[in-house]
């Protein structure tokens, strides 16, 4: 039994003794107040002092805070390093259609967007030239091939006239009057033949350029192809030499113009794989192999300080015509390309040495980490390839870990 227990009972004890006193009732509970209170305050002063001396423990003796560290599993993946540059899509091939006659416009077999195959009819023209000046020239064609069969057989005449004084002038039976006019006669009848033959070719000449001339009244396409640009109307009048009455072009293939910085064309060549995107088709992706890098820079780039850029083209195969002339292209010229390599963010990447070598830190399983020389590789803006020093699905420590920013030896436990 406690000693409050005891002191209580001889409390109630006294108390019952002191019944019939009611002026000691008062005190005696008045002292058993006082006794508690002074073991409320003992109790407190010692529960005070516990905590004050484990507080100044703790303060001496601190606990360690586990450390938690960031880190990255490498992992396998396809890797492109590529030189991006934009540019435009641009028609390949294209024929500009005009005409060398004049005349008037008189039908337009063809619209803007339709697909023509070679030969096919675009424009009938009018020409200016007069329908009888052909039959003139006909007729004047036959005249002439009279005049020379009368002067071809005149020819011979003095021929045979010729060759008989030459026979008598051997024999001393002529005179040489007689002798030399029949000489004459004889070229003077060849000449009049060849002048006639003259004739005879500028007329037949001029009366080709007149067909040629009724043919291109006629305006057929050259290649098969879409009309792409149309300036023909019914009714225009047309003089030689016209400007272009449309454009036809092969949209089965295209090809990109590229502006790429001076610091990246040096890395292009001929053949290499390039491919681009364009807004209007999100997520779809257009190949083809470089064709030409152009040697002087594009517009007025590499002037008075600036920049320079070259244009570099590439074809792209375009069978369904989704692209169209003048559309955004994002290009990607691939550098080089790794299938499946072993591969980490490109922010670990920090300056590799010149053998391309990189330290990096490798958590173990069991906490510990290793500061490992690894091989870098090609890298893009994303990721970094691995060559050599660290396998498939072993973790990095990053470099925003606590434990990145102090050295560690190998086998130093983390945590």
């Amino acid at each position: 039994m406690r000693r409050d227990d005891v002191e209580d009972m001889s409390d109630m004890t006294a108390e019952n003794r002191h019944l019939a006193d009611p002026a000691a009732v008062p005190d005696q509970r008045r002292r058993k107040l006082i006794r508690r209170g002074w073991s409320a305050l003992a109790l407190l002063l010692v529960v005070a002092a516990g905590v004050v001396g484990w507080y100044g423990y703790r303060q001496r003796h601190p606990q360690p805070v586990p450390v938690r560290l960031e880190t990255v599993i490498a992992e396998r993946a396809d890797i492109e390093q590529v030189v991006n540059a934009t540019g435009n899509v641009a028609m390949q091939s294209y024929v500009d259609v005009g005409t060398k006659v004049t005349g008037q416009i008189s039908d337009v077999y063809v619209g803007i967007g339709e697909t023509v195959k070679e030969g096919k009819l675009l424009v009938a023209i009018s020409p200016v030239v007069q329908a009888g000046r052909a039959e003139n020239n006909r007729a004047q064609m036959a005249r002439l091939k009279a005049e020379l069969a009368g002067q071809n057989a005149q020819l011979d005449f003095a021929q045979l006239q010729f060759q008989r004084q030459t026979q008598l002038k051997a024999e001393n039976a002529t005179r040489e009057e007689a002798f030399e006019s029949s000489r004459m006669g004889m070229y003077s009848a060849a000449a009049k033949v060849d002048a006639i033959n003259a004739q005879i070719q500028q007329l037949d000449a001029t009366m080709k350029e007149d067909e040629a001339v009724q043919k291109q009244t006629k305006i057929v396409a050259p290649i098969s192809g879409t009309v792409v640009a149309l300036s023909a109307r019914i009714g225009q009048a047309l003089s030689a030499n016209q400007d272009v009455l449309m454009r036809i072009s092969d949209l089965s293939k295209m090809s990109v113009q590229a502006r790429v910085a001076e610091e990246d064309v040096t890395q292009l060549h001929k053949g290499m794989t390039a491919y681009f995107s364009t807004p209007g088709y999100p997520g779809k992706r257009w190949a083809g192999k470089l064709r030409q890098i152009m040697l002087l820079p594009a517009d007025d780039s590499g002037r008075q300080g600036k920049k320079a850029f070259y244009t570099v083209l590439f074809d792209v195969a375009n069978p369904s015509r989704e692209l169209m002339a003048g559309m955004t292209a994002d290009v990607f010229f691939v550098l080089s390309r790794v299938e499946r390599a072993v591969t980490i963010p490109a922010s670990l990447v920090v300056k590799p040495d010149n053998k391309g070598m990189q330290k990096l830190k490798i958590l173990h399983a069991d906490g510990k980490l290793e500061t490992r020389d690894v091989r870098i590789g090609i890298r893009n803006a994303d990721k970094a390839q691995v060559i050599s020093g660290l396998a498939e699905g072993e973790q990095v420590l990053l470099p925003a870990s606590p434990a990145a920013a102090s050295t560690t030896r190998t086998g130093d436990k983390a945590g």
